[in-house]
């Protein structure tokens, strides 16, 4: 197997033990609560970095007319393992969409920021695609989830998670602002409690069941409605402001 392999096996396999099933129906939970403000009969959707499809297949349940795009060919190929012909799937980069102006109604960008090296001109590409609404999940850098499975401690091994770039919603909100996009910002957060807790036990379950502030749980997500009448900031202006980013 090789390495691209592994990591779609690993993340498809994460999703089969207690804590992932318990993680994963907290987050489906939320995110059909955020997707609630928005209209889907006949509105198209685009999942920036779909990966292996297991939200682009709720996305699709959920109503809309799904299109995924993903850097991996072999992510791709799970996701149409997973979804067959019920989704339009795109091989192509994040940071430069193959697509037109407005061409969607919608983008999703689901916890791959994380492992963008421009995060930046990742959400200003989803900004330009998108004439109704963007929608961004992240791990939470200053959630107990962090302390316990992000922090690159020493002497702990160099996992997935720890390499990764954690986020928090107002850093996403300003990048937002930054890429011209104006409108209504909400932000909730799921699974306030350490990882030992997630699924273990009537208690904790209770506290991690609830929706929290978006600085609170582990996984955070932030929907922007749009004004119909923004002004976009070009990426060429958006770059030439951009500073690299530090963590």
């Amino acid at each position: 197997m090789g390495t691209e392999e592994a990591i779609v096996s690993r993340y498809q396999d994460w999703y089969e033990t207690p804590q992932g099933l318990f993680a994963y129906g907290r987050e489906r939970a939320l995110l059909g609560h955020m997707l609630s403000a928005w209209r889907r009969r006949g509105r198209r959707l685009l999942e920036i970095g779909c990966g292996p499809g297991v939200f682009l297949h709720f996305l699709w349940e959920s109503g809309f007319d799904v299109t995924g795009l993903d850097a991996s060919a072999v992510m791709l190929a799970a996701a149409r393992e997973r979804l067959g012909n019920r989704a339009d799937l795109h091989l192509g980069r994040a940071e430069e969409l193959p697509y037109e102006d407005d061409e969607f109604d919608y983008a999703v960008l689901l916890t791959m920021l994380e492992f963008s090296d421009d995060p930046r001109t990742v959400l200003a590409e989803a900004v330009r695609v998108a004439s109704r609404g963007v929608m961004v999940a992240v791990l939470n850098r200053f959630s107990l989830y962090y302390l316990s499975r992000g922090i690159p401690w020493p002497g702990c091994s160099r996992s997935t998670l720890r390499r990764a770039n954690w986020q928090d919603w107002m850093r996403v909100k300003r990048w937002l602002r930054r890429a011209g996009a104006s409108g209504r910002c909400t932000a909730r957060s799921v699974l306030p409690g350490p990882y030992s807790t997630w699924g273990r036990g009537r208690i904790w379950n209770l506290v991690n069941t609830p929706f929290y502030p978006p600085w609170m749980g582990a996984w955070c997500c932030l929907r922007l409605d749009m004004d119909p009448q923004r002004t976009g900031t070009t990426l060429p202006s958006f770059a030439s402001e951009a500073k690299p980013t530090t963590g």
